[in-house]
């Protein structure tokens, strides 16, 4: 997301179908591959369901104009952009012209506050719609300030764009690999009903490779090669960002509708497990 350019989960309700990888040469094996509980511990978990904004103790804002030439200007600490509704994060776009912005919304991340480090990220979301929309569920590495993108690493876990909106797009990006030298790795998988029911979207961080999920479909894996950062990065913390961005060099390809106003990405929760021993 940072720069990016680009089952029996019920098959037979949701007819997902795997497709070619964004802007990537990334061939995987798609299963169904349910989650176990049993051999994965629940360490941290937001439910989002106490308060009416997001837990001051895990998430902090980004705020302003950030990236990719996006319309969106992130608030911080709004609620008519980013709050506790109903058990679920609301992050919202708006078309309402606040402080001279024109188009508002919300960017919440864990930087500092809750890392990552191996186990399982998962977050059970219902998409927004909409041609100018660019939902994405993400990670960077704690030491992008030291060593910047894409050397820090990125795991994109979801990401999607209006204008196409039956893709769920998983990609990683790290020195050696990533869509700006055109040698990016993901891959993508679609399903008829993102943007009306809510779908767990999740990654499987291990030592030696990742392995990312849409329900109990995983759809991309991605094998360390070997211990080098430029292909690696990954050995070290990383924290999470939700965000709604607007436009910008991907999600606003082919241009805004500004007619739909306003958009909601609803997030039900994120939970993060370690595997058992």
């Amino acid at each position: 997301m940072l720069t990016a350019m680009l089952l029996s989960m019920a098959l037979a309700n949701e007819n997902a179908q795997p497709t070619q990888g964004l802007g990537a040469n990334s061939p995987t094996s798609v299963v169904r591959q349910p989650f176990v509980p049993a051999k994965w511990k629940l360490v941290w978990a937001d439910e989002f369901d106490k308060g009416t904004q997001p837990d001051p103790r895990f998430w902090g804002y980004e705020e302003g104009y950030l990236r990719n030439g996006e319309a969106q200007f992130y608030t911080k600490a709004r609620k008519e952009n980013a709050r506790i509704e109903n058990g679920k994060l609301v992050i919202e776009a708006r078309k309402d012209n606040w402080n001279d912005h024109k188009i508002t919304s919300a960017s919440v991340t864990t930087q500092g506050k809750r890392p990552f480090l191996y186990g399982r990220i998962e977050v059970r979301a219902k998409l927004p719609t909409g041609r100018g929309t660019w939902p994405a569920i993400w990670t960077l590495g704690e030491n992008i300030t030291s060593v910047d993108w894409p050397k820090c690493g990125e795991i994109d876990i979801m990401e999607n764009v209006g204008f196409n909106p039956k893709s769920v797009h998983a990609n990683v990006h790290m020195g050696a690999y990533n869509h700006m030298i055109g040698t990016g790795k993901g891959s993508k998988i679609e399903s008829e009903t993102v943007s009306t029911s809510f779908h767990t979207y999740a990654v499987e961080w291990w030592p030696d490779r990742m392995e990312f999920f849409f329900d109990d479909t995983r759809y991309f894996s991605f094998a360390k090669e070997k211990d080098d950062d430029a292909v690696w990065p990954f050995h070290r913390p990383q924290y999470l960002i939700l965000n709604l961005a607007i436009g910008g060099a991907w999600g606003g390809a082919m241009g805004i509708d500004e007619t739909l106003f306003p958009h909601r990405f609803e997030i039900d929760y994120v939970r993060y497990y370690e595997p058992k021993k």
